[in-house]
């Protein structure tokens, strides 16, 4: 599969004459181009293909360009766009160039300029400014700086976190295995009244049922073979803080019941001894399974399920939070060009546009191990589609028509007899609809009607 296209500019305005002018300047100087002529169109022409780059009208009738851009941004803010306006205003450049713009361009164009500012932007990833915007805004609002997220979902996890993280509730979190369960335990600990005191995470599904018990009850001298001196637990450890029982639902039916009895007296035991310990720990729990089919099966306790389950926190896969993969990315190519001590300026936007569609099996876990991959191997400064793995290329070019064989370019022809041809064969392909087949070729119905009209098709 070849993946080495041109570089795609979508131009927007609603003047069908200055967008023909703009498409026959910008493709002379060998760019690729696309055109929208509203920024509804804007938006879902985006959400449909990737674009290396968006030039686009300030002032148009159905959604205008700040609008459209917000939209854009907030789909994938590795896109550059730049903004084109008649009013020379500073309000208008100022709200352009808050809303996320790379830089503004005044009507009429100067060719020159727009042509060297092309150049500038498109080196331009525009993704950092946002990411550390974001993470100042939810670190003032909430304190939760470690948890990175705008997406519906995320701000209604992070809006549960900031009330129940001062309070003493057990907390069940939920969710596939790397969504980032433990990072959300570690947020509640650092924002509760016991973040002075330690907080010590057990992994149950990666101990056997004997070394478990001893590793959360502690345990005497004697106790078993290799007990050379008394120990003391992990329940123990997080004494006046707390607990993190990561993967709580593979413990055993035994060990089920030793939980239970410390959650409800806030007691333990030593393995092997009889002295009797009070506790002052506050537990969270995570599980990826269904404990309320485990419960309905018989393979976990109701009563433990309802006393870890007085709040259930669930953190959502990665697949059903599109917004936050720009930003989650953009953190870990932070987090691993400082440790591997490499200048890596950000993403293409193919190859956002790809991280943003892959389905993410593996979810945030294997997002961060992707760009990990990315950096440690790159040799440029900008991550693209080569430095991706396979498994997120491929799905990404089944489902995108961009990467079809092209057709052979009609040489030695006449422009309008390409264009008749063109007009009438996307007439045809859908079914006859005219609304459409505008849409398609990126022209307005007034012009589609007048051409047809001209070639003798009612």
């Amino acid at each position: 599969m070849n993946l080495q296209n041109p570089i795609h500019i979508l131009v927007v305005d609603d003047d069908p004459s200055h967008l023909a002018a703009l498409k026959t300047i910008i493709k002379s100087w060998g760019y690729t181009v696309s055109l929208a002529d509203d920024g509804t169109q804007a938006v879902e022409s985006v959400k449909e293909r990737p674009f290396d780059l968006i030039l686009m009208d300030v002032r148009m009738a159905q959604m205008s360009g700040i609008e459209a851009l917000k939209k854009i941004k907030d789909y994938n803010p590795a896109i550059p766009i730049l903004i084109m306006t008649a009013y020379s205003s500073v309000d208008s450049a100022v709200e352009a160039l808050k809303a996320g713009a790379y830089d503004y361009l005044i009507k009429p164009l100067d060719f020159e300029v727009l042509k060297l500012t092309l150049e500038r932007a498109l080196e331009h990833t525009g993704l950092k400014e946002e990411n550390k915007y974001l993470k100042d805004k939810l670190s003032a609002d909430y304190d939760l700086k470690n948890i990175i997220g705008k997406s519906k979902a995320m701000k209604e996890l992070i809006d549960m976190l900031a009330m129940i993280a001062p309070s003493e509730a057990t907390v069940m979190i939920t969710g596939e295995s790397g969504t980032g369960k433990e990072l959300v335990a570690k947020s509640i600990h650092h924002n509760s009244n016991r973040k002075k005191h330690p907080l010590v995470i057990v992994n149950c599904a990666a101990l056997t049922e004997t070394l478990l018990e001893s590793e959360l009850f502690g345990h005497e001298k004697g106790a078993f073979t290799g007990a050379d001196k008394r120990r003391e637990g992990r329940f123990m450890q997080a004494d006046k803080g707390t607990i993190f029982l990561d993967e709580v639902g593979e413990t055993s039916a035994t060990m089920q019941t030793k939980l239970l009895r410390v959650i409800q007296e806030r007691e333990i035991q030593r393995v092997g001894g009889d002295e009797t310990l009070s506790l002052d720990v506050r537990i969270l729990a995570a599980t990826n399974r269904n404990l309320e089919e485990d419960v309905k099966g018989g393979k976990f306790r109701e009563d433990l399920y309802y006393r870890l389950n007085v709040v259930t926190l669930n953190v959502p896969p990665l697949r059903e939070r599109q917004d936050d993969i720009p930003l989650l990315a953009q953190h870990f190519l932070e987090k691993y060009a400082e440790k591997n001590r490499k200048n890596v300026k950000g993403f293409s936007p193919l190859a956002m546009d790809m991280l943003i569609k892959y389905e993410w099996p593996g979810n945030v876990r294997e997002l961060e191990n992707t760009i990990e991959r990315a950096v440690i191997l790159l040799t440029g400064d900008l991550i693209t589609e080569k430095d991706l793995p396979s498994n997120i290329i491929e799905p990404y070019s089944e489902k995108s028509d961009w990467v079809e064989n092209p057709k052979p370019v009609p040489a030695n022809r006449p422009l309008e007899e390409i264009e008749k041809e063109a007009i009438l064969a996307t007439l045809e392909a859908t079914g006859g609809n005219k609304s459409e087949t505008a849409r398609r070729l990126k022209i307005n119905r007034k012009t589609l009607h007048k051409k047809l009209k001209d070639y003798g098709v009612d």
